[in-house]
C-alpha cells in the first residue's frame, strides 16, 4: 500500500469519496495496512474474504484461525479486533443515549455487533430504566441455551441490582437461522413469568443471525 500514490488505492479513495465508497476488500486492506511478499494488502484482503466467505465470517473467526492465515500476525489481528470493538462501543453508545423503543434499528445494529461475532450461543440482557434507556448490557449465559443453562432467578437478581424497570433479551444463532426453537420459546416464557412477579417488563427477545434478526415482540410471542 505504501507504494501507491496519494490519490491511488483505498486510502486515497476513502479520503476523496468517503469510506462508504470502498468495497469490503478495500476497507479490510486499510486495516491490514500491509501485505506480505508478492501479495499486496488489497490482494491479501481479497484472499481473506474469499477464504472466510465474506466479512461476517471473517470478523466472527477466532484468534487461532485468523493467525493461521498467511500474512496475519498479532499486530494485524489486534487492528481487526480493535476496529470491531470500536464499532460495537459506538453502537452501544447510540443505543444508551435514547429510548430503545423509538430506535429499534440502532438496538439491532448493536446486537449484531455484540452477538454476531460469537461462534457459540450467548444470552445477552439489556437492562432498561423506566424511560427505556439502557442501564446495563450484560452477557448472562453461554453455550447451547436450554432450561438447564438459563436461570430466571439470576436474571431477576441482576435486574433488581441495576434497578431495571424493563429488559430486552437477545441471543445469537451461530448457524444463521433466526427462527426460534422450542427451547427458545420455553426459556422466554419462563423469563417473562419470573420477571412479571417483580413488575419488570420483558419488551422483546431478539434472535441474532447472520445479518438477520427475529423479534418475539413483532411476532406476537410475548
Amino acid at each position: 500500500m505504501a507504494g501507491w500514490a496519494f490519490d491511488e488505492g483505498p486510502r486515497g479513495k476513502l479520503l476523496a469519496r468517503g469510506a462508504a465508497a470502498l468495497s469490503d476488500g478495500e476497507l479490510l486492506a486499510l486495516l491490514l495496512n500491509t501485505g506480505y511478499r508478492d501479495c499486496s494488502a488489497l490482494d491479501m484482503a481479497r484472499n481473506l474474504l474469499k477464504e472466510f466467505d465474506g466479512i461476517s465470517n471473517l470478523v466472527r473467526s477466532d484468534q487461532n484461525r485468523l493467525l493461521a492465515c498467511a500474512g496475519v500476525g498479532p499486530a494485524t489481528y489486534a487492528r481487526l479486533s480493535a476496529a470491531m470493538e470500536l464499532a460495537r462501543r459506538q453502537a452501544l453508545q447510540k443505543v444508551s443515549s435514547a429510548d430503545v423503543l423509538t430506535n429499534p434499528g440502532a438496538t439491532r445494529r448493536f446486537l449484531q455487533y455484540h452477538l454476531g461475532r460469537h461462534r457459540a450461543e450467548v444470552l445477552t440482557c439489556l437492562f432498561l430504566d423506566s424511560q427505556h434507556s439502557v442501564l446495563r448490557c450484560e452477557d448472562l449465559f453461554f453455550g447451547t441455551l436450554d432450561g438447564a443453562t438459563v436461570y430466571p432467578r439470576e436474571v431477576a437478581v441482576r435486574a433488581l441490582q441495576y434497578g431495571a424497570a424493563a429488559v430486552i433479551f437477545a441471543h445469537n444463532h451461530p448457524s444463521g437461522v433466526v427462527e426460534p426453537s422450542s427451547a427458545d420459546r420455553r426459556i422466554t416464557e419462563r423469563l417473562c413469568s419470573a420477571l412479571s412477579l417483580l413488575d419488570i417488563r420483558v419488551l422483546d427477545h431478539i434472535i441474532i443471525g447472520r445479518g438477520r434478526e427475529y423479534s418475539f415482540a413483532e411476532e406476537g410471542l410475548l
